[in-house]
């Protein structure tokens, strides 16, 4: 009881230290872990503070490009009102202003056609192409396209149109404009956070750019993104981005990948640390198995081995005896003494190889056990078979033998050699059943599986071993089962030994 005691104290031990261990490791990755997250999170805090920094420049300069085009504009309509008011002229009219109007105008390009569509004038074009009516058609269709002409009253039922484009300073700054809208766009996909992003309209319905969502970003179509987009806005609020005036759109981002898998990376390593301990128990539990096997096939080859030498000297002494005291009764109980003692050394020269079964009468081999067994233990014990009296079953006889001599005899130091024995034969579905009740002090369930480990015993005089070598006798070499079946203190217990039939 002690050694068993000690042996369940250290697996408790073992126990908790491992779960220190696990936990320690547990708290300092996850700690770890947060420590990462919040890192990730403020890059990506600061990732967004800079695009909003960003979109602000790219929103005032778009405001600053609308004021440029407003003022264009106002340069064609005074250019217009310089030439309307030329054409009108009557008498002796100071017409150097109007001229000086006329002049300023050096960079917006202009085309005045007449109530027809035909050019009468241009200016700020290409001079070496400016009498080529080829290129000058060509450049009115543009202005026509770009802006809308602006209306020259010369008479009631005159009037001339006035056709303008961007100067080349304004297209120049409009193509820097665009890149630097391009550029804002690569700087919210490319973002140095390395987190997922989608960049999408004002309505969350249609997607401008996206990046690290995938390994295969170009290959994802917009309702994956569109999906994917909703997701990411339960986990950060959008970034709103203003570019214009009255035109917001939004970035969406999310944790990077690596944030994502670190946070599982905990899970993981209690799996894998759990999986090694469980492991490392099962190999240990093998390796101390198989050791337990060599003490046990050693031992009962020794004991056979030392039982064999005085056992031949008993077999010839009692021949002796019988040539000198022929009808003593005494010489013929040593006779069966020592034929029970031939069958002990053969039941431990069977430990350790595969013993032969045989398909034996179950009843008759329990009655002839117990017979032997009935003159050598406590008067005061009675002993009961019942059932089924014709149930076969593969078995090893003195192997089994074995097995009923020590639960009995369990069952009667239980009962401190006072009760009885009742034996139950049962056949059902290809399987033999022997229940064997004693009257005895009986056990806690908490000991049905204790009561077979090594060691236990709840004598004071005594190794622990009967019911081990009963269990292994029963299920590795008859491939049965046994197992306590009920207990109850006070109520006696009744073991079950289940055995093959075929």
């Amino acid at each position: 009881m002690s050694i068993y005691y000690k042996k369940q104290l250290w697996k408790f031990l073992l126990g908790i230290i491992a779960f220190l261990i696990v936990g320690a490791s547990f708290y300092y990755t996850n700690d770890l872990v947060q420590t990462i997250s919040n890192e990730e999170r403020d890059k990506a805090v600061l990732w967004a503070q800079a695009i909003r920094e960003k979109a602000e420049l790219v929103r005032y300069t778009n405001e600053l490009f609308d004021k440029i085009e407003k003022e264009e504009r106002k340069k064609g309509e005074l250019w217009a009102s310089g030439m309307k008011r030329l054409t009108s002229l009557q008498g002796n009219e100071d017409v150097s202003f109007i001229f000086e109007v006329i002049k300023n105008n050096e960079s917006v390009p202009v085309i005045l056609t007449n109530g027809e569509g035909r050019i009468v004038s241009s200016r700020n074009l290409d001079p070496e192409r400016s009498h080529d009516e080829v290129y000058l058609e060509q450049q009115l269709e543009i202005m026509s396209k770009m802006y809308p002409p602006i209306e020259i009253a010369i008479s009631e039922k005159v009037k001339n149109y006035l056709y303008y484009k961007d100067s080349k300073l304004f297209a120049e700054l409009k193509v820097v404009l665009d890149e630097l809208i391009s550029s804002f766009i690569s700087e919210v996909v490319l973002n140095s956070a390395s987190v997922p992003v989608v960049y999408v309209d004002a309505s969350f319905n249609e997607v401008i750019a996206f990046g690290n969502i995938g390994e295969k970003d170009q290959e994802l179509d917009e309702a994956f993104l569109l999906a994917r987009m909703n997701e990411m806005k339960l986990e950060n609020a959008p970034i709103p981005v203003e570019l214009s005036n009255g035109v917001v759109n939004y970035i969406v981002y999310a944790d990077s990948f690596v944030l994502r898998k670190l946070k599982y990376y905990p899970m993981v390593q209690i799996a894998a640390i759990g999986l090694f301990i469980v492991l490392g128990y099962i190999m240990f539990s093998i390796s101390r198995k198989s050791e337990q096997d060599q003490v046990w096939v050693g031992m009962s080859k020794e004991t056979a081995h030392q039982l064999g030498t005085p056992l031949s000297s008993l077999i010839a002494w009692i021949e002796l005896l019988k040539l000198k005291f022929e009808n003593e009764p005494a010489l013929a109980e040593m006779q069966r003494d020592v034929s029970r003692l031939e069958t002990i050394t053969e039941r431990f020269s069977k430990i350790g190889s595969t013993p032969a079964l045989e398909s034996k009468n179950i009843y008759e081999t329990l009655n002839e056990s117990i017979g032997y067994l009935k003159t050598r233990l406590s008067k005061h014990v009675t002993f009961e078979i019942e059932g089924d009296k014709e149930a076969f079953a593969l078995i090893n006889v003195p192997l089994f033998e074995w097995v009923i001599e020590n639960i009995t005899k369990n069952g009667v130091d239980a009962m401190e050699g006072k009760g009885s024995l009742k034996y139950s034969i049962v056949y059902q579905t290809g399987k033999v059943y022997l229940d064997i009740t004693d009257s005895g002090k009986g056990m806690p369930k908490s000991k049905y599986k204790t009561v077979f480990n090594p060691g236990y015993t709840t004598k004071k005089r005594g190794w622990g071993l009967g019911l081990t070598l009963v269990k292994r006798i029963v299920e590795n070499y008859h491939k049965g089962k046994i197992y306590v079946k009920h207990s109850s203190l006070g109520n006696g217990t009744t073991f079950r030994i289940s055995l093959n039939v075929s």
